[in-house]
């Protein structure tokens, strides 16, 4: 498992709906917190720029600083085409993150049938919570 690995959903309109801190070393000081919430949120200009140039949903490193990566991938449902799915994390283990990303992809997609989710707000189901930071362990 990744020492460290931050991950989050943003919205089209380059909101988070969705922000967890997940990896072995997840009681981590607010300071570093913060630091890969700026991280991740620096890297949308760069995934802007890339999604005019390829058609793939998972894109293996967007960005680095120091030791992390930062790797993406595109939600292309038709309710949600600009969301990103976004990991801040120091694996090497590239089909363990795109495992992670497709079933906390289909999460997410079980989350937009639900009548009751308002597309765009925030992921507060601590249902879906529970299953992403399960799905970190399992392939982080």
């Amino acid at each position: 498992m990744a020492t460290t690995a931050c991950f989050t959903i943003v919205s089209k309109n380059d909101i988070p709906i969705y922000e967890a801190e997940v990896g072995s070393a997840v009681r981590q000081k607010q300071e570093q917190v913060h630091q890969h919430q700026f991280i991740l949120h620096a890297a949308l200009d760069l995934v802007q720029d890339i999604a005019w140039t390829t058609s793939a949903m998972f894109l293996k490193s967007v960005d680095r600083f120091n030791d992390l990566t930062v790797s993406h991938f595109f939600s292309l449902t038709n309710n949600s085409i600009h969301t990103r799915l976004m990991l801040l994390h120091d694996s090497r283990n590239e089909d363990g993150i795109k495992n992670f990303f497709q079933e906390v992809h289909e999460l997410y997609i079980k989350t937009l049938l639900n009548p009751l989710y308002l597309l765009g707000s925030r992921i507060t189901s601590s249902h879906f919570d529970t299953r992403v930071r399960a799905l970190a362990r399992k392939y982080l």
